[in-house]
């Protein structure tokens, strides 16, 4: 299954791992990057719409989806680091040595990464409903942290985290995918279903990706925030009001990254790109204006 009027690729980016990505529309160059537990298949309306004068480009992230999963051994095979670079291949072999980058959830964290480490590359920005990884770990505090309960299981060390989420994965991660959808009506059940399929056969490497989050990732950004290195390119965040609920204000969180930052918030839920695309569209021609 795959977006609709795309092709299907699967192109090397390192080290023996490629990427499956659909491949759209013709014109300036912007590539999508899925979320948890998603895989390309979340931007099916936005990818459709953006290819009318785009060309779009969808992959599954390392570790995720149809594209390879390889095992983790010294802590930095899912790196956002690692992740970002991936993208930048992928491109570049399709022809584009620069493009926009927009990203939802873990793909907005990867978008981040490779908007600090490919700052030449990437022409402009958008994230959708995440904070940069040293600001998520500082907010997420006393009983509020509870929201992020499956961040700190996946931190655990390799072995017990991937023996629970396996015992019954559907249960976890369709757990999500009712818990952050404000219309549960936007992921149909062959959708879901897709979703489910796709993270039920990549358990350990999705726990590897949010395993690196709570640490090699930690260490990467604190590098970036001590040299004073920020985005220099137009960027836009959008996300739920969460830092209003949780006591915190992203937009300036975001500010101290993005000197040029549009900063916005939505009534959609978590998967906002398939509960509200219209919206999303209309943000992302926006920013490629910019």
């Amino acid at each position: 299954m795959t977006i609709a009027g795309f092709d299907c690729q699967r192109i090397p980016v390192a080290d023996g791992v490629s990427l499956a990505a659909a491949v759209g529309g013709s014109g300036s160059p912007i590539v999508l990057l899925h979320g948890f537990p998603q895989t390309h298949l979340m931007w099916r309306h936005v990818a459709f719409d953006l290819a009318a004068d785009h060309t779009v480009i969808c992959p599954d992230l390392r570790g995720y989806g149809a594209s390879d999963k390889p095992a983790e051994t010294d802590g930095s095979a899912y790196s956002k680091r690692t992740m970002a670079a991936d993208i930048v291949a992928l491109a570049k072999s399709l022809g584009h040595d620069r493009f926009a980058l927009a990203g939802h959830d873990r793909g907005a964290l990867v978008a981040f990464r490779a908007g600090l480490d490919h700052a030449d590359t990437i022409t402009q920005l958008a994230i959708l409903d995440v904070l940069p990884t040293l600001d998520m770990w500082s907010v997420l505090q006393g009983r509020s942290a509870a929201v992020g309960f499956h961040l700190y299981l996946m931190a655990q060390p390799a072995g017990l985290p991937e023996q629970l989420i396996s015992a019954s994965p559907d249960a976890f991660f369709g757990y999500f995918l009712d818990l952050w959808a404000n219309d549960p009506a936007a992921i149909p059940a062959g959708i879901r279903t897709a979703y489910l399929d796709a993270c039920r056969a990549a358990v350990p490497s999705i726990v590897a990706d949010y395993r690196a989050t709570a640490g090699i990732d930690i260490t990467h950004d604190q590098a970036d925030r001590d040299a004073g290195n920020r985005l220099g390119m137009p960027v836009t965040v959008v996300q739920q009001d969460w830092g209003s609920a949780l006591g915190f204000d992203a937009a300036a969180l975001w500010s101290q990254w993005a000197p040029d930052l549009d900063h916005r918030t939505t009534s959609a839920g978590h998967f906002m790109a398939e509960e509200s695309p219209a919206e999303i569209s209309k943000l992302l021609r926006e920013l490629l204006t910019r």
